[in-house]
């Protein structure tokens, strides 16, 4: 036995397995204005970062591309290797700074015009609607029995839909491996196994997603929707209904007196808002979890008003306070500089300027000295002590450099062999030294050295090792 909690607007099922909401499927309608515009414009920008990027050469290879197999990520002219990982912690600090500042001004923007939810979700329902129709064809479809023109229109959907799905999984792991020789391998079918399973498994989680799932997973499962709230304010830019002007809402009929029309707001509860909201909220309700800010009920109210004569903005980006106090868009731009955006946009350019500094001023190479652990020294025919070490040299520059090896830190120490060592661009090489010294002219036991590398063609690019020097 289940019982149905009446609620209009929230339908509540209660069974044997417990409480949950009752999904209803929606069927967003289409829209067309300026935020509509916007949103289609970065949807398009970020796909052509996204599929274009990766197929673009940089100094004869790749200029993004995280190569996993040799543990080095090339971006444009920098390589960053394994122990360049605290620049990976920056960019999630400033990642978290940038969604802080952009939440406290204007909500849920991201949610709204970048989050690859939304834009694989716009993506998807566009094929829809050029296949199926608009919201009340589909919903007619729906509910026909099964035909041979459903089947076609059904199959050719999610053809496309998985088309997408797989190309954009393809996309995804030739960020990870060389797209150039992952498209060779997809096309001899000699695909390694984990490519094959990151490109489905990216590929069926996007159909899934954007296919099915759509608003559930942004009323659901993001957390970010959890969260905003501690990130707004009265002075967060959200998407408002206006109820002073819109209520008491009502139709407009054509033989009702001007004294009925005159007792009447401007929202002549059409419910177009509704209808094309991808998520299936009202937002004459007021803010809510679902709304991710995509602005789609202010181009269909926009577009309302313009029919009916009355002015644009009944829904509309504002704030509390500017609702309540009747700000004026002056005083609402005024009220986005404020202590807590201030605090995020100080903390956030100074995060990015001191990344930018250390990117531009970083020395491309490394050095690891490591001790010859066999042998603590040796004792040779001239009467030198001999220590071994091998150097672990470590080119991050986009082009090959001749090193000269120097050793100090003891009187009369030096090098025994060759002291040059040319390393190929973005390599690493292990160089065996051999550094001595007179008896008698150091302590017994350990004494401190330093190996310095320095570049032949650029003086600037010098590191320097410290280690240790044993004396019987």
């Amino acid at each position: 036995m289940s019982k149905v909690v009446n609620n209009p607007d929230r339908p509540i099922v209660i069974n044997s397995d417990g409480l949950y909401e009752k999904h209803k499927t929606v069927y967003a309608r289409s829209v067309k204005g300026v935020f509509n515009n916007w949103r289609w414009v970065m949807v398009c920008f970020t796909q052509a970062l996204f599929y274009g990027l990766c197929w673009s050469d940089w100094d004869g290879r790749q200029a993004v591309l995280f190569h996993l197999v040799e543990r080095k990520f090339y971006i444009f002219g920098m390589v960053f290797w394994p122990q360049d990982a605290i620049y990976l912690a920056i960019l999630l600090v400033i990642s978290a700074y940038a969604l802080f500042l952009v939440t406290a001004v204007g909500g849920r923007l991201f949610c709204g015009y970048a989050c690859p939810q939304t834009v694989y979700t716009e993506i998807f329902m566009w094929i829809e609607r050029k296949l199926e129709g608009e919201r009340p064809a589909r919903m007619k479809l729906d509910a026909q029995s099964m035909s041979a023109r459903k089947f076609r229109v059904k199959f050719s959907k999610h053809f496309l839909w998985l088309a997408i799905a797989l190309w954009t999984g393809f996309t995804f792991v030739g960020y990870f491996t060389p797209i150039k020789e992952l498209g060779h391998s997809v096309a001899s079918f000699s695909l390694g196994p984990w490519e094959s399973f990151w490109i489905l498994f990216y590929a069926g989680f996007l159909y899934l997603m954007a296919g099915f799932m759509r608003e559930q997973v942004c009323k659901y499962m993001c957390p970010y929707a959890r969260f905003q709230g501690v990130m707004f304010d009265p002075d967060t830019l959200i998407i408002t209904y206006d109820v002073d002007r819109g209520e008491p809402r009502g139709r407009r009929r054509k033989n009702a007196g001007p004294e009925t029309q005159q007792n009447l707001g401007d929202c002549v509860d059409c419910s177009i808002c509704v209808q094309v909201c991808p998520t299936g909220i009202d937002i004459r309700h007021g803010l809510q979890l679902e709304c991710i800010a995509c602005a789609a009920c202010i181009d269909a109210c926009d577009e309302v008003m313009d029919k009916v004569g009355s002015p644009r903005g009944l829904i509309r980006y504002s704030t509390e306070n500017a609702l309540a106090k009747r700000y004026k868009p002056r005083d609402i731009l005024a009220h986005l500089m404020r202590p807590r955006t201030i605090l995020y946009s100080s903390i956030l350019m100074t995060i990015i300027l001191a990344t930018v500094w250390s990117l531009t001023t970083r020395i491309p190479l490394k050095v690891d000295v490591l001790r010859d652990r066999s042998t603590l020294y040796r004792e040779g025919d001239d009467g030198l002590i001999e220590n071994v070490f091998t150097l672990q040299v470590k080119n991050t520059d986009v082009e090959a450099h001749r090193y000269k090896i120097s050793v100090s830190g003891i009187d009369g120490i030096d090098i025994m062999g060759e002291r040059i060592a040319e390393v190929p661009a973005a390599s690493n090489k292990s160089i065996l030294i051999v550094a001595a010294v007179r008896e008698g002219v150091a302590d017994k036991g350990s004494n401190k050295i330093s190996f310095e590398v320095r570049s032949i063609a650029n003086d600037n690019i010098a590191v320097q090792e410290k280690t240790t020097f044993f004396m019987p």
